[in-house]
């Protein structure tokens, strides 16, 4: 993926996201764009949510969600893997979504005769991308369809829980699983 690309998928989030929004059962608060009032805050803007700048909410995603966390290098590997990656990043942070690739890496590794079992730390790292090299090498280009069906299983399976522990999250069960899951 080069450059355009990324544009592509960090315009589609926001789409999605949409403007502002203060939605009184989101524990994440305010947003704009997708971006949390906290998030914002974390990155050094002041000012008002609903003020939040298009180009400032572009950068993080880029900064925070794509670069941060190794997706670059993943989608050097596995192209639509780091657009899932990113999306459940965005929507869940980027250590759950590692973590859910680092969990689906060890369940698919076929009793570590493939390569060795990763630590699942939240991040993509040198262990990871080698695990992920390995596991495309052994199961070739249907590989990151599989691996990319384990990521989104184990994304829908933390939607339900979320919603089963948190009521209010039922309010956006539906959204989450219509808006993300394939």
């Amino acid at each position: 993926m080069d450059g355009e690309d990324i544009d592509t998928l960090i315009a589609q989030v926001i789409a999605r996201e949409g403007d502002y929004s203060d939605h009184p059962a989101d524990r994440g608060g305010a947003t704009r764009f997708g971006i949390s009032e906290a998030v914002a805050r974390a990155d050094g803007y002041a000012g008002p949510m609903r003020r939040l700048p298009l180009a400032r909410a572009e950068a993080i995603y880029r900064r925070l969600y794509w670069t941060a966390p190794g997706l670059d290098r993943v989608a050097s590997r596995a192209p639509r893997l780091a657009a899932e990656l990113f999306d459940t990043g965005v929507n869940m942070g980027t250590a759950v979504s590692a973590g859910f690739l680092q969990r689906a890496l060890n369940a698919l590794n076929r009793g570590e005769r493939d390569y060795p079992d990763l630590t699942p730390d939240g991040r993509i790292g040198p262990a990871t991308l080698a695990a992920l090299d390995a596991f495309l090498r052994h199961r070739g280009p249907a590989g990151e369809v599989v691996l990319l069906k384990a990521v989104e299983a184990l994304q829908g399976e933390r939607y339900l829980t979320l919603a089963e522990r948190r009521p209010a999250n039922e309010a956006f069960l539906y959204g989450w699983l219509a808006d993300r899951l394939s």
